[in-house]
């Protein structure tokens, strides 16, 4: 094969070189990628079901890990080539939060997804200051506001009030906690000596493994947590909590998932993260193309033992577009689990500034940092350019078509108030936005000059 380097050097247009004639072999082939038990994960399994990696080349294995640090040591440490991670996991290993390790993503995988579950005793003490419609349903989005006077009512009796998350650079913290800010609830603050996050918070927000989060709420550990599918219907369907937001109501449209490797497998296997990219792609078209008519068929690969494993009937509560709050309380939701519209596979640095402003905003980013680090530390790590030469390669084999892409974008979304609070948020002015934030640290603080004041 033509590599596609000289390809370019020659100066032929990148349609040309992504042309399948030129299509280089992958250098590594034979790939174990991991990932945690969510119907998110979906990209993977569909493009292994579907055989998308074989049309790559691509010899995978998809592998189960038992929680996300385990995941991210994995990968970090090469027993993994690649995972379904957390949006936030290859910004904190590469800015050296939590495990360090330089960790690219050039594949978003997914926008939405995500919950906030309470348990039954908990939602019958929020619901008195929860809004109803005529029907006597509850309004939604519900404000955390209507969760103070409970966690209020707990303090005063001198109970603490546990809530749960994935992992402390999890979507699901951030989320979480920008729900609770915004209702007036102090999540709590890190710093360098204390990672717990609860310095100074009305709440005590810790971790617990996604498939666990019903069992650990039913045994009265935690009284919510903020999780992705299917761990939130779960809990409707047990009996045991009821979910009262969806991250689609905190932040329409939020990136949720990525594809991680290290930077020195990119680097080394080039041709191999084209193929991947590729693959991926195909898959995150297949779960969303024809109206979500594709969904069915994914509900029951992900109920594979081997993939979520959770009942079909459950997964397929929130991945065939509607999502049930209560017993017999099910809503449209078309976009709860989105993978390909809205651009969602292209991987933005207004992305991964987000996520680097909340680890500012609570404290595991411990003083400021101007603009021009935010936009240093998400171009390390977002590579929009691996995800270009796989588009084009998928164009020029008459996979996808041009218009399904953001070619123009300079890696940043459009500034946008799509938040619970319609507080806007600009990916190319962070220490602006983290100005406008209620709670939170500001520029010149710290978390103890914070507590001091």
């Amino acid at each position: 094969m033509i590599s596609r380097t000289l390809l370019t050097a020659l100066g032929l247009s990148s349609a040309l070189v992504a042309h399948p004639l030129f299509a280089a072999t992958p250098e590594k082939d034979e790939l174990t990628l991991g990932f945690i038990k969510l119907t998110d994960m979906a990209p993977l399994a569909v493009a292994k079901e579907k055989r998308y990696f074989e049309d790559e080349g691509l010899y995978v294995t998809l592998e189960a890990q038992s929680n996300w640090k385990v995941l991210l040591d994995r990968v970090i440490s090469g027993e993994l080539d690649g995972a379904h991670m957390l949006a936030g996991q290859p910004l904190a290993a590469t800015i050296g939060y939590g495990t360090q390790g330089d960790v690219i993503t050039p594949f978003s995988m997914d926008l939405n997804g995500n919950a906030i579950t309470v348990s039954n005793a908990v939602w019958d003490e929020m619901k008195p200051h929860v809004p109803a419609d005529a029907d006597g349903k509850p309004i939604h989005p519900i404000s955390a506001a209507a969760l103070k006077p409970v966690i209020e009512s707990y303090a005063d009796r001198g109970q603490p009030f546990n809530l749960g998350m994935v992992f402390p650079v999890s979507t699901h913290n951030y989320e979480l906690r920008y729900w609770l800010a915004e209702g007036g609830i102090n999540p709590g603050f890190y710093t360098p000596e204390d990672v717990s996050g609860q310095i100074a918070g009305d709440v005590l927000i810790s971790v617990t493994p996604p498939p666990q989060m019903p069992a650990t709420m039913e045994a009265g550990t935690i009284l919510g947590y903020a999780v992705g599918e299917p761990w939130n219907q779960a809990a409707v369907a047990k009996g045991i909590g009821v979910p009262v937001i969806t991250d689609h109501d905190i932040w329409n449209h939020n990136p949720e998932k990525v594809f991680g490797v290290t930077k020195a497998f990119a680097e080394e296997n080039p041709q191999t993260m084209i193929a991947l990219t590729k693959a991926l792609i195909r898959a995150a078209i297949w779960l969303d193309e024809n109206d979500n008519s594709n969904r069915p068929e994914a509900v029951e690969i992900l109920a594979k033992s081997e993939y979520v494993g959770a009942d079909a009937a459950v997964i397929a509560n929130s991945m065939t577009g509607t999502f049930e709050f209560e017993p017999g309380d099910k809503r449209p939701a078309p976009d709860f689990n989105v993978f390909f519209r809205y651009n969602a596979t292209y991987p933005y640095y207004s992305d991964a500034v987000w996520y680097l402003t909340q680890m500012r905003r609570w404290g595991q980013i411990a003083e400021d940092k101007p603009d021009s680090w935010y936009d240093e530390a998400a171009k390390s790590v977002y590579r929009p350019d691996i995800y270009k030469l796989a588009a084009e390669e998928l164009i020029a084999e008459g996979k996808a078509t041009a218009d399904m892409f953001d070619f123009d974008a300079d890696g940043y979304r459009e500034p946008t108030s799509a938040f619970l609070d319609g507080i806007p948020y600009d990916g190319t002015k962070p220490n602006s936005y983290l100005e406008s934030l209620t709670i939170g640290l500001k520029t010149g603080q710290t978390v103890e000059t914070l507590i001091a004041n």
